[in-house]
């Protein structure tokens, strides 16, 4: 092909990748100042929680991948303004899609294990902060896991005893005004069908087929709901033996009742590298957790 038709390609080729840059740029600044502007706009301190819980890692994803993006296109113009070259234009585009993929790549790392953390603080913040009765706009306390119960009806106090469901409920102690506010517990239980709570839990499970080195297994879980009573049992798939997860031995967790112990902090990691991280108010809320304690559950 002429050479002054692939010199007058490469420089439209160029003017596309500058003009492109320059648009992902302004695509990443506005997802993270829309986000941003968001939370602003969002007065209430739970629908505040709620929105950064939901929204917060995925915003800020788009935001990098629109910035992995522009990265593919400025490498593309490395050495701009020599004559077109098949060899040297093949090696610079791929020099620049490993760039590119290898910065969002890093940013998502980034946003899957370290961020989290950040974000949690944050989240708390928002969560603890005092709320503010809207009708005589005196602060509210939070009140303890004893005290919140008479608040609670039964099928909310199930739900917590089974770590689905955590309910904060903050009091105005002058006209005895209450709110009550609803997050997600430390383990994932279902929701019962029969009364709508989440409080359906593994009670059984039964292996029916042995997995081999080629062959999954499958498994019977017998599920109770610990509020209504009802049953049921779901099969499920158990993956063949060279592919497992690392089980925990949760008899071998022993806490120091000794000690005053104001907060107790659990950290799982899986080896795969996945970790969780949870904080509890007292030992015996730590311990009954323990009891619970389903790896499967908080993958899902």
């Amino acid at each position: 092909m002429d050479q002054a038709k692939m010199n007058a390609f490469l420089d439209s080729y160029h003017l596309v990748m500058i003009w492109g840059s320059l648009a992902f740029v302004i695509v990443a600044i506005l997802i993270y100042l829309w986000h941003n502007l968001k939370v602003l706009t969002i007065s209430d301190f739970k629908a505040k929680y709620d929105y950064l819980n939901e929204n917060e890692i995925k915003h800020l994803k788009w935001s990098f991948y629109s910035l992995a993006v522009t990265v593919f296109m400025l490498v593309n113009l490395y050495g701009r303004g020599i004559d077109f070259d098949e060899v040297w234009f093949g090696v610079r585009l791929f020099m620049s899609l490993a760039l590119g993929t290898l910065f969002g790549y890093v940013f998502n790392l980034i946003m899957r294990y370290y961020y989290p953390s950040k974000l949690d603080a944050k989240l708390k913040k928002w969560r603890f902060t005092p709320r503010i009765n809207p009708k005589t706009g005196n602060k509210m306390r939070l009140l303890s896991e004893d005290e919140e119960d008479v608040h609670l009806d039964e099928g909310m106090q199930a739900e917590e005893e089974a770590f689905s469901i955590d309910y904060d409920v903050w009091m105005d102690e002058e006209t005895g005004d209450v709110k009550i506010e609803k997050y997600q517990g430390h383990l994932q239980a279902l929701q019962c069908n029969n009364c709508g709570f989440h409080t359906m839990k593994v009670t059984k499970e039964e292996i029916v087929k042995e997995p081999t080195k080629t062959e999954d297994g499958e498994l019977i879980k017998h599920y109770s709901c610990g509020y209504c009573g009802s049953i049921r049992a779901t099969k499920f798939n158990i993956a063949a033996l060279d592919q497992h997860y690392d089980h925990i031995d949760i008899n071998k967790v022993k806490f120091d009742h000794k000690r005053i112990v104001s907060s107790v902090k659990i950290e799982i990691m899986a080896s795969d590298g996945h970790k969780k991280v949870y904080s509890f108010q007292s030992v015996e809320l730590a311990t009954a957790f323990l009891d619970e304690f389903d790896y499967e559950k908080i993958l899902d």
